[in-house]
């Protein structure tokens, strides 16, 4: 399978759970609006989140699937499933315990991530109400992440990308059926959605099951102590405890910047949260569907090259990863900048959103925007030093961002205020993918290929036709007027969307850009 049918894979299986998060995330703001409850509920649902892209998607993954890789390639099939069996083993114990401690521990966890919510009434007690209910959610979710490494390594692309949508699924029939519900029973609705995130880990956990199944390569768990002893001190366990430690302090740098972040947030006005949480859910459709989608893909084809010692096979996958990073990435961050308020309205602007959100939803989108380049490109970059089991790199460059992105908070905060902590985030992963790529390049891990400045220019040459068409479709309407009418409203914004598509290929097509060109490599280095 060719790079780019794969990434298409994921992509395409991802926008379908985009999609559906969105209703989710519609059908939410209409039903709650966004106050001090949502704040409540968004922070408990960042707490198993947290830590879900700290352990499960973070530093397990990036340590668990180079690991994985490239074991299958040098010792096969046989000792790669002994491994499987004994990281699923440890894994799954230590879960446990972590569960049970996680929510015990909810009243501190929720006051380290937003004490701010004690100025809201019963807003910090239902906010560690919540946490409890859906905490056990990061051990159904690091189990699927453990599913999602095998699955991948034998590109087998399509459960992984599609398991995110029972979440939102089960979210939705929380807030149509169970949220009435517990309204009818004297009990605050938005509790029905935190009982929908239980649900939901379980199902995508479920249905990892027959697909591992069919393979061969469904773990079996050990169960007595002395096979627990063999599994912990497994060489290949240990290799990935080992490359854990730095990268979990890489991917904790992040997660700290955004427990800063929610904090500073829950002391701005009421609402703050809720409105980051919304402009962040809209600005992980590109994120996921380029980002994810080339990270999932390049990592263990990365990683197998680099076991083989392909050193020209693996700079090309870099280097064909940054191309489709420019080409589909800038022209989504020049949508956020331009057409922020349009999307924001069209999307979420019913029930008990109000005007003012709108505004303060785009601002934040806006800033996100000015980064998403960076955003998109690490998920390319990292997986370039993690495929050389290389951790510590990535952690040195994501303290440094930390610190920078607090000083960009400083400066930025009490003048744009929520809006400032979203560009903050964005100008550090500038500077995060930045430091990456000079990295690669002077290791003469990546060597970019000639082309790079016409390929430059052409882009560039459609980013400027994109934003002065985006720029006049978002005066020619009132968007926030447009509420009476929303079906009106969303047609208005599909059409203008094809047309944006339109003006950018155009102008690459014009300009000669060699898109083709990008699928030819993809199928030679697949």
């Amino acid at each position: 399978m060719s790079l780019f049918k794969a990434a298409s894979t994921v992509s395409v299986l991802t926008l379908f759970s985009r999609v559906t998060g969105l209703a989710r995330d519609l059908l939410m703001a209409t039903l709650f609006g966004a106050n001090a409850l949502t704040d409540a509920f968004n922070v408990a649902f960042r707490i198993p989140n947290l830590f879900r892209r700290l352990f499960a998607e973070g530093a397990f993954s990036q340590a668990f699937v180079p690991v994985l890789a490239g074991t299958r390639a040098q010792e096969g099939d046989a000792a790669t499933k002994q491994l499987i069996d004994r990281v699923a083993t440890v894994l799954a114990w230590v879960l446990l315990l972590f569960s049970v401690l996680g929510v015990l521990a909810a009243p501190l966890l929720v006051w380290l991530l937003a004490s701010g919510l004690r100025q809201e009434g019963d807003s910090f007690d239902a906010a560690v109400m919540m946490t409890r209910w859906m905490f056990p959610y990061i051990a159904c979710m690091s189990l699927v992440a453990l599913s999602a490494g095998v699955l991948n390594t034998w590109c087998r692309y399509a459960v992984p990308a599609a398991t995110p949508v029972l979440l939102n699924i089960s979210m939705i029939v929380a807030a149509i059926i169970l949220a009435p519900w517990f309204v009818r029973h004297g009990i605050e609705p938005i509790y029905a959605m935190a009982v929908g995130v239980m649900a939901g880990g379980i199902l995508q956990l479920a249905v990892q099951i027959p697909a591992l199944k069919k393979m061969g390569l469904l773990p079996r768990l050990a169960w007595r102590p002395s096979q627990i002893r063999i599994a912990w001190h497994d060489g290949g366990v240990r290799r990935i405890l080992g490359l854990m430690a730095p990268a979990l302090l890489g991917v904790g740098v992040a997660q700290i910047s955004l427990m800063i972040n929610t904090q500073i947030a829950s002391y701005l006005q009421p609402g703050s949260v809720t409105w980051l949480f919304y402009a962040d859910r809209l600005m992980e459709f590109p994120t996921a569907l380029l980002g994810v989608a080339l990270g999932v893909v390049l990592t263990p084809h990365l990683a197998a090259a680099k076991a083989a010692q392909d050193s020209s096979n693996y700079s090309a996958m870099l280097d064909w990863g940054l191309r489709m990073v420019f080409t589909l990435a800038l022209p989504c961050a020049v949508g956020l900048l331009f057409f922020a308020k349009p999307l924001v309205a069209s999307l979420f602007h019913y029930g008990a959103l109000h005007d003012s959100d709108v505004t303060n939803i785009a601002t934040a989108l806006m800033g996100y925007g000015v980064g998403l380049l960076g955003l998109v490109a690490i998920k390319v970059l990292a997986p370039g030093y993690y495929a050389s089991q290389d951790m510590r790199t990535p952690v040195k460059v994501a303290v440094f961002v930390l610190v920078l992105t607090q000083a960009f908070n400083a400066a930025l905060v009490p003048v744009l205020g929520h809006a400032g902590l979203a560009l903050s985030i964005g100008l550090g992963a500038l500077v995060n993918a930045l430091w990456l790529l000079i990295g690669l390049v002077r290791r003469g891990a990546y060597m970019p290929t000639p082309g790079w400045g016409r390929f430059g220019f052409q882009v560039l040459a459609g980013l400027i036709a994109l934003a002065m068409f985006l720029w006049w479709a978002s005066q020619w309407l009132d968007w926030v007027a447009l509420r009476q009418t929303p079906w009106l409203r969303i047609a208005h914004l599909s059409w203008m969307l094809a047309a944006s598509a339109v003006v950018y290929f155009g102008v690459l097509w014009a300009a000669r850009c060699d898109l083709r060109g990008l699928l030819r490599i993809s199928r030679r280095l697949g």
